[in-house]
């Protein structure tokens, strides 16, 4: 298999960090690597193979050459940076919300919609990581049973705001704990008008609300969601931001044109790519974001019979959002394109 020259761009972040590690443990084909962040991470070294490798600043000239860009440093930067890196003929998988919506985008879960890869342009964009845990789960049910309904509520861990909410959490919890006063600086985001505490409480509020009091993350999973599966699934979403460090949760109601048993939605759900059914209440086992963290699957468990209505289903779902949520995501998405003879 040929090697690759590879470029990383937002290196030095936590999912910059993720992807190396991924990349690393899938011995994925690289002859050469090129490390790229801010100018403020410019001289540092980042281990990855072996090697200690230097972060260089970001800039134009920085990507020809290169045979595959991932991207995760934010949406302003893939706009700036990734058209014209993908005229140069470098295949850029964007981690941001930059190009995700675009008609001439594919937006990609390997295990969901693979033939979407083959149409891109030089740009392939990865879903929101909400978005990424619920598909897995949600496509083998589609294609059993046909999916109509899904009433989404997620419980999402401070990684996916980034280093400071992470910090945050540490730094409110040891105040909280010892008597101090708390004072929140990072949620629900860091240009927030109002912070509000993360430890010991829970925040109904990811991103900026938009139309009918949802919140851009609420409609980033709805409208996600409809390109990558098709039309025809009604989707409403509650995000909530909750005192985890690490794995977003979600608790999935769907609704069915067709009946699914517990017992036939636990066997659909274990021959699925991606997933790991998790589900033994007898002996209390289900997906929990502590068991969950560093691992690639996507948990399901707590699975059984919706009692309101004739053809539904309740699943309680647990991913890796730094993981399966962003660096695995893309990286798989890397290794199709590579058999599909793309790159």
């Amino acid at each position: 298999m040929r090697k690759l020259k590879v470029a990383l761009v937002g290196a030095t972040g936590a999912v910059g960090r993720e992807f190396l590690r991924v990349l690393e443990e899938r011995e994925f084909p690289i002859g050469s690597m090129s490390l790229l962040a801010s100018p403020r991470s410019e001289g540092r070294a980042m281990r990855f193979s072996g090697e200690n490798l230097p972060v260089r600043a970001l800039a134009k000239d920085s990507l020809p050459g290169h045979d595959l860009a991932f991207f995760s440093a934010g949406a302003s930067i893939s706009r700036e940076f990734a058209p014209s890196a993908a005229r140069d003929g470098v295949l850029v998988i964007d981690n941001s919300s930059a190009f995700r919506m675009n008609p001439e985008v594919p937006l990609v879960v390997p295990e969901v919609n693979p033939g979407e890869i083959a149409r891109h342009s030089g740009i392939i964009a990865n879903p929101n990581c909400s978005t990424i845990i619920m598909v897995v789960v949600l496509k083998p049910i589609h294609d059993a049973a046909t999916v109509k309904r899904v009433v989404v509520s997620t419980y999402q861990a401070v990684s996916g705001a980034g280093a400071r909410a992470m910090s945050a959490l540490v730094e409110e919890s040891r105040a909280y704990l010892a008597g101090e006063t708390v004072s929140p600086g990072a949620l629900p985001f860091a240009s927030a008008p109002n912070h509000y505490q993360i430890a010991f409480n829970l925040i109904p509020h990811i991103d900026v609300f938009e139309d009918m009091g949802y919140t851009k993350e609420e409609w980033k999973m709805v409208r996600e969601t409809e390109k990558i599966m098709g039309p025809g699934i009604a989707l409403t979403a509650t995000t909530v931001r909750v005192p985890v460090e690490r794995c977003h949760s979600e608790s999935l109601n769907v609704e069915t044109e067709r009946k699914l048993s517990r017992d036939e939605a636990r066997e659909i759900l274990a021959r699925a790519p991606g997933v790991a059914v998790v589900d033994d209440p007898d002996e209390m086992t289900y997906p929990m974001p502590l068991l969950a963290a560093g691992l690639d699957e996507v948990q399901v468990g707590r699975i059984r019979e919706d009692n309101s209505i004739a053809c539904g289903l309740n699943l309680w779902v647990v991913g890796d959002q730094l993981r399966k949520g962003a660096a695995l995501n893309a990286v798989q998405i890397g290794e199709k394109a590579i058999e599909q003879g793309l790159i």
